[in-house]
């Protein structure tokens, strides 16, 4: 990596433009602030090149994002489109082919953010999920016999391999150190169930488990830690999951801190020379399209959350402290704001990002 740093931006589709146009006004207002220096290249994947083109991305695309140290992504999903083709054509296809092999999603409530559980605040709504992002029953194994007949039988398989369970295992409890809150890493599965899948999981978490004798293991049933997410989220502090059960519970971890206009995550490849890829985790919201009413909170965050993985896989400390700047500017502006829903911020999407800038 060079001393200048060098983002893909995929606006995408609905108001993911809008909401990127403030994240990237807060890296160019902060990255004077610390001596950054970037490039920064558009691309217009998305809703409206497919519909134009018939395609959505291509092999060849994507070894041109490889090359560039981060991508930003704004939001996906196009009324026009089939659910589903942009997802798996756009989403699933850099993820897998850059191998970005995590998933990262801070579950945190900002100050002055509602969130649906009574008396708890943001020193409670503080933790991290990993979440497995290249296996499971993403990898689409599986298929039909006797399609479209009264015996039709579907299968879709789970699968875990022992080199992807490592890998994603090692990431979270050496996040789990870094993060030195409670030092505690809690497996989410099911292994009164899912009898191969969940046994190598577990295994894996404990024989690992005992290289970071500082780390203490914890094991919930998933439909255990959908419960506890809502009723003591304080007991948590990294969570690691198989991608399936990732899926669902981060998005109740989303609700928790306010809502998918509040959350932000990161589909991260940390081995050197990785391609990571950061985006807001809700949806393009068509109805508002160029109606400057959309939060940009999470995308900002998005953006806090590339160069703090930028900072930490570099050793670039400009960068850390970047992140840091957003992250306080972020939770110096939400105690501001009416609402995190759309239309009710009692300011508008480019008013919010001016307040952050402003914060830096």
């Amino acid at each position: 990596m060079s001393d200048s740093i060098k983002i893909a931006v995929i606006g995408g589709d609905g108001t993911g433009p809008e909401v990127t146009a403030e994240a990237c006004k807060v890296l160019e207002a902060v990255s004077p602030l610390e001596g950054i220096t970037y490039e920064r290249v558009d691309f217009d994947y998305g809703g409206d090149r497919y519909l134009a083109t018939g395609e959505v991305i291509t092999e060849r695309q994507i070894d041109e994002l490889r090359r560039f140290d981060a991508i930003y992504l704004g939001a996906i999903g196009h009324p026009d489109v089939t659910p589903g083709i942009l997802e798996k054509g756009l989403l699933l296809a850099i993820r897998f082919q850059l191998d970005q092999y995590v998933n990262l999603r801070p579950i945190k409530l900002y100050p002055g953010v509602e969130t649906p559980l009574k008396d708890k605040g943001p020193d409670d709504i503080s933790f991290e999920v990993v979440r497995e992002n290249t296996e499971d029953l993403y990898c689409g194994a599986g298929g039909f016999l006797r399609k479209n007949t009264p015996q039709e039988v579907a299968t879709q398989e789970m699968i875990a391999t022992r080199f992807g369970v490592d890998r994603c295992l090692r990431y979270a409890f050496e996040l789990c150190r870094r993060r030195k809150d409670k030092m505690q890493l809690t497996l989410v599965h099911k292994t009164n169930v899912l009898t191969y899948a969940a046994n190598l999981w577990e295994r894996a978490f404990h024989e690992m488990g005992a290289e970071y004798p500082d780390v203490t293991r914890d094991y919930n049933h998933v439909d255990a830690a959908c419960m506890w997410f809502v009723k003591n989220p304080e007991y948590y502090d990294t969570v690691v999951v198989p991608n399936m059960f990732g899926d669902i519970i981060t998005d109740i971890g989303a609700m928790i801190q306010g809502g998918l206009g509040v959350s932000a995550g990161g589909n991260i490849n940390p081995d050197p020379g990785g391609c990571s890829m950061f985006e807001c985790m809700g949806g393009s919201a068509p109805k508002y399209t160029g109606q400057n009413v959309i939060n940009p909170i999470a995308a900002i965050a998005a953006m806090g959350m590339l160069l703090s993985v930028l900072g930490e896989q570099n050793g670039l400390a400009n960068l850390s402290r970047a992140s840091q700047r957003v992250e306080s500017a972020i939770r110096a502006t939400t105690p501001k704001m009416r609402s995190m829903s759309a239309g009710r911020m009692g300011y508008t999407t480019t008013e919010v990002g001016d307040l952050v800038a402003t914060a830096l």
